[in-house]
């Protein structure tokens, strides 16, 4: 009988939970908990693998402008109200509510609060809160949702070099985890760990985002770095062990073969089909990189993810 060499690792990366349940100081009905593996994703005849990769379904504040006819479809009125699109989110099949903000006029604080307790009032799910990418902006909204939502252990992103300082400091003040998002690279990455630990805040409380590429736009580049990442904690550095948050939604129908159109090419086959494909496939792939969150935007993908069926 031949005996099949398995891969022996010393670190393991870091369990972290996400919401709080009434009997702990929050409201959610349930809690998500990610990381815990010792072996690389798949590979359950050589570690533990407790968690699933946990599946976020994006909703916006304000319907979107810019996502095609096809995403705004299937979701339909749901979208004209943040708490009515997280309850369908909910019901097609979230684990998590991911809540982006986007850049408006009427972006305040105000408008920040009362969006996230209509979200938190319409499920149960823990969120995950993106302010819209600038960082004065950020600031105030990440300050105004974490106060609203204290206790709930939110997490809040997207916490960079430039702006941890405060997103920390809500993020301790108020019960809540950081995403922590460098851009595709190991020792960024590592970094901005350091700093935003540095600051008092446990590591039990940091997801890392490294940020990726879409099917066909750079993700060869985005799963070597999460890979590493992930061998750099299974082989013991500590500050590398956090789980991993990526948006292959995002990414995925912002390109041009998630589009369809008239224009498109006939034999690029079923622009519906294609679509859907193009964020599956990207989703699918940065799993087997190592992701332990990642927020998707059309149902159907969150589906196939599910049933692991990618094709």
């Amino acid at each position: 009988m031949i005996e099949i060499p398995l891969e022996k690792w010393t670190g393991k990366v870091r369990e972290i939970t996400l919401g709080a349940t009434a009997a702990e100081g929050g409201t959610r009905t349930k809690t998500v908990t990610v990381g815990g593996e010792t072996t690389l994703p798949f590979l359950e005849f050589e570690g533990s693998l407790p968690h699933a990769t946990a599946i976020a379904i994006e909703v916006q504040d304000l319907p979107p402008t810019e996502w095609p006819t096809l995403l705004t479809e299937v979701w339909g009125e749901a979208m004209q109200n943040p708490g009515t699109w997280a309850k369908s989110a909910e019901a097609r099949g979230a684990d998590l509510i991911f809540l982006q903000f986007t850049a408006h006029d009427g972006l305040n604080a105000d408008h920040a609060k009362k969006t996230v307790r209509q979200v938190l009032q319409a499920t149960g799910l823990p969120l995950i809160v993106f302010g819209p990418g600038q960082a004065d902006l950020d600031n105030d909204v990440l300050v105004a949702v974490a106060e609203e939502a204290k206790g709930e252990r939110l997490l809040l992103g997207a916490c960079e070099d430039k702006n941890y300082r405060t997103i920390v400091a809500t993020a301790l003040a108020n019960g809540h985890l950081v995403n922590a998002r460098s851009p595709m690279d190991v020792n960024l990455a590592k970094q901005l760990n350091i700093l935003v630990s540095d600051m008092g805040l446990p590591l039990d409380r940091i997801i890392m985002d490294p940020t990726t590429g879409a099917l066909g736009y750079g993700i060869e580049y985005g799963y070597s770095v999460m890979e590493r990442q992930r061998l750099a904690a299974l082989q013991g550095d500590n500050m590398l062990q956090q789980p991993m948050l990526v948006t292959p939604g995002e990414e995925a129908w912002r390109t041009k073969e998630a589009r369809v159109g008239a224009d498109m090419p006939t034999s690029w086959g079923d622009g519906v089909e294609r679509a859907i494909n193009w964020e599956v496939l990207t989703t699918s792939t940065l799993i087997q990189a190592g992701a332990n969150i990642v927020v998707l935007r059309h149902p159907e993908s969150v589906k196939r993810i599910k049933k692991q069926e990618f094709i």
